[in-house]
């Protein structure tokens, strides 16, 4: 089983438990669990074969969890998860997925009205009786039936980070079974979207198809099999996802990466391409039109070669202009991850984090950075134990002690203040001044129009000492559209201002998507891609918004955290900005 899948049981077995009215410790005790193992950079599965006192020194990991783990990983489920189960109508829990809707209002739908799926929810609301309920109201019922609307557009799909575990997990499986000669995934996850629908695998081999069809076909993931031919298989696996496989030859291996990678708009404008130069491409090849002989496909950067183009990254394959910017060799040249030299924006024990400062930084230290901010929740996140005033200036004291005793790294004093209703920020101007970075970000309030939303981030951007916008559409991917707002004002207002709209690499957020990174970097604004961490495992969520970051078309450049600490010191001071940053790279 998967990172997410374990966590996924856990987190199940607290919501069953809240329906039921259980016992609250147990809630938070499977909720921390949940919480832990999801947010690991490492294969619970593999550690627990190889290392079991590394999983025990695991927050909120005993005995108990020990035994339900084991439990998981042999059989797919354990005896308790089962048990809880077998209390719920089988479709109640379903209900989760809706934005809005909890455990306490599922627990009210059905004990009021016996409502137990989504189906029955949806009738409910569109015959008006869901608003007679205690707490609830029309406004309610709207609400909850536009969640409905919601949650059937999304059709399925699931984040990107999800998708990414699932193939790991596959090939794994795979490379052990038949230790294949090539294999990769293909498709949007290679694309790097946020959400993607489904998993497709590419492998060749050395021993006969069937084998490498058998062992995925019966990966222990698998709840149904929906094809199993000769050279390809479809299945579901158990969160409902398909994934398909097909078996290439070596010589087509990289032409069929190509084709099976996209996307639709991408491979026309190829064969566009290939059709004016004499010649055809397909999954098996590039072939001259007029005697069928094949030039190219083993490699895929043969076949990018063969039409006299640059091999594309797989971010850039969406049909927006990249063919013609490589025609001209002008594609950028994308950010990596080894470009990041700070994270600037991670929460600690001093609001919702997990983790001290001290931990923090040595996590930051360990990732290769120069500098790390300390950006905890201000005091309108109540349920973060957000820091005001007092607080704030004993928790800049605990940061000049670490920086004392952890000189290795630059730790950057910082905030992350909310927005309120009217554009205010929620601590004073004097609290904020003596401040290295103050990340501001809204929490609430998201149901604004689009005219009041950007006129309240807009003059949040206007105070001199804000230097990021975080997570600035507030979505939830599969989860929470984001607020309305009108970007492009943002944008405007940002660049006027000398603020930098963050990309949240959170795997739920991934906020600004692609587009608006794009159009951030064409409009002139910088970026910063931060972790928004909340213990120092998360630290490594920094390469999902580098994806986001590279389909923006994003450079090193565009990217503060990308800046030697002194160049990032002057543009948080607003000293420089844009152009005259890279001039200033250029020198060094």
């Amino acid at each position: 089983m998967e990172n997410r899948e374990l966590a996924r049981v856990f987190s199940e077995m607290a919501d069953i438990l809240e329906l039921t009215e259980g016992n609250s410790f147990r809630i938070r005790s499977f909720r921390r669990v949940s919480q832990t193992i999801e947010n690991l950079g490492f294969s619970l599965a593999k550690t627990f074969r190889e290392d079991i006192e590394k999983v025990r020194q695991l927050p909120g990991i005993g005995e108990g969890t020990i035994r339900k783990i084991q439990e998981l990983l042999d059989t797919g489920t354990c005896q308790e998860y089962e048990q809880l189960k077998a209390k719920l109508p089988p479709m109640l829990i379903s209900m989760l997925e809706l934005q809005g809707v909890g455990p306490k209002k599922i627990s009210l739908f059905w004990h009021a009205l016996e409502i137990t799926s989504i189906d029955e929810l949806e009738a409910a609301a569109r015959a008006q009786r869901l608003r007679v309920l205690p707490g609830m109201g029309e406004k309610s019922e709207k609400k909850i039936f536009r969640a409905i609307q919601e949650y059937r557009q999304r059709g399925g799909r699931i984040r990107l980070d999800e998708g990414l575990e699932i193939a790991a997990s596959l090939i794994a499986n795979l490379q052990e079974r038949v230790a294949p000669e090539q294999i990769a995934y293909a498709g949007s996850l290679r694309r790097r979207k946020d959400t993607v629908g489904d998993v497709d695998l590419l492998v060749s081999c050395g021993v006969a198809p069937s084998q490498a069809i058998e062992a995925f076909t019966s990966h222990g993931s698998v709840r149904s099999v929906l094809a199993k031919g000769d050279t390809k298989a479809s299945v579901i696996l158990s969160r409902g996802v398909q994934a398909d496989l097909r078996v290439i030859d070596s010589q087509s291996f990289g032409a069929a990466l190509q084709y099976f990678t996209g996307s639709k708009e991408h491979n026309v404008a190829l064969r566009e391409r290939a059709k004016r130069m004499g010649y055809k491409i397909n999954e098996y090849g590039v072939f001259r039109i007029d005697d069928n002989s094949r030039i190219a496909g083993t490699e895929e950067l043969e076949v990018y070669s063969a039409l006299d183009l640059p091999l594309i990254p797989p971010e850039l394959r969406e049909g927006h202009g990249e063919i013609e910017k490589a025609e001209r060799n002008e594609l950028p040249r994308l950010i990596e991850l080894r470009d990041i030299q700070g994270d600037l924006h991670v929460h600690t024990v001093a609001s919702d984090g997990r983790d001290t400062v001290f931990a923090m930084a040595q996590a930051g230290l360990e990732a290769g950075y120069q500098y790390i901010g300390i950006t905890d929740h201000s005091k309108a996140v109540a349920v973060a134990h957000g820091l005001d005033e007092k607080r704030l200036i004993a928790h800049l004291d605990e940061i000049d002690r670490v920086r004392k005793a952890q000189p290795g790294i630059a730790i950057l004093k910082g905030i992350e203040v909310d927005i309120l209703a009217e554009g205010a920020l929620d601590l004073s101007e004097e609290a904020l001044s003596g401040l290295d970075v103050v990340v501001a970000s809204i929490h609430s309030r998201f149901n604004m129009s689009e005219r009041e939303m950007t006129l309240r981030v807009c003059r949040a951007l206007e105070n001199r000492f804000v230097n990021i916008l975080a997570h600035p559409t507030g979505r939830l991917l599969t989860r929470r559209e984001p607020y309305p707002v009108n970007l492009q004002e943002v944008i405007k207002v940002a660049l006027q201002n000398r603020v930098c709209l963050e990309i949240n690499a959170y795997p739920e957020r991934l906020d600004l998507s692609d587009v608006h990174c794009r159009m951030a970097k064409e409009n002139g604004v910088l970026l910063s891609i931060n972790s928004d961490s909340h213990n120092r495992q998360m630290l490594h969520y920094m390469k999902y918004g580098i994806y986001t970051a590279r389909r923006g078309w994003l450079e090193p450049q565009d990217v503060i955290n990308t800046y030697v600490l002194d160049d990032l010191r002057r543009v948080l001071k607003k000293e420089i900005y844009a152009g005259s940053i890279s001039r200033s790279l250029e020198k060094r």
